[in-house]
């Protein structure tokens, strides 16, 4: 099944700021699986406010990535007990690393965010810093691809 990248694109027109956030949602929620978001709110920004595509985006994509925090919490016992010593590694690598860096970081790039999310979460990393660095570093990337589209898609589209 090859995934087709319209679906973005369609959902943010008919539904307009609220249809970003769905966007920004369903791009993060899955673990492991990247979605062409970006795309949607490339052509959005273009027709619409970028800045307020850009947070509607950025809500719904923190919201998603709390999933894979969530799923980290979750098996958090399981795997303390099972791989204890390599937890602990892992939690004295994340913490040393100033973790609402690495998050914001990893929030704000096309690195695969689930992995810092689920580490945050196995970890018991402060929830309230992981939203804030994971929006804050989610509203940089996503209001930086609807500036860019409200720029670039009239030279794209031949409309000077």
């Amino acid at each position: 099944m090859v995934f087709d990248p319209s679906i973005f694109v369609t959902l943010v027109q008919q539904y307009g700021y609220f249809g970003a956030f769905i966007a920004g949602f369903l791009s993060s929620f899955t673990l492991f699986i990247p979605s062409p978001t970006f795309i949607g709110i490339f052509f959005i920004g273009g027709v619409m406010n970028p800045v307020l595509v850009g947070i509607f985006a950025a809500l719904g994509s923190t919201l998603g990535e709390s999933i894979s925090y969530l799923f980290g919490f979750g098996i958090s016992k399981a795997a303390k007990k099972k791989y204890k010593k390599t937890i602990k590694k892992i939690e004295k690598w994340f913490l040393k690393y100033k973790p609402s860096v690495v998050i914001f970081i990893f929030a704000a790039t096309p690195l695969p965010f689930d992995i810092v999310g689920i580490v945050a979460g196995i970890v018991n990393y402060d929830k309230k810093k992981f939203l804030i660095a994971t929006l804050t570093g989610k509203l940089v990337k996503f209001i930086f691809i609807a500036v860019a589209g409200f720029y670039l898609l009239p030279y794209l589209t031949g409309i000077f």
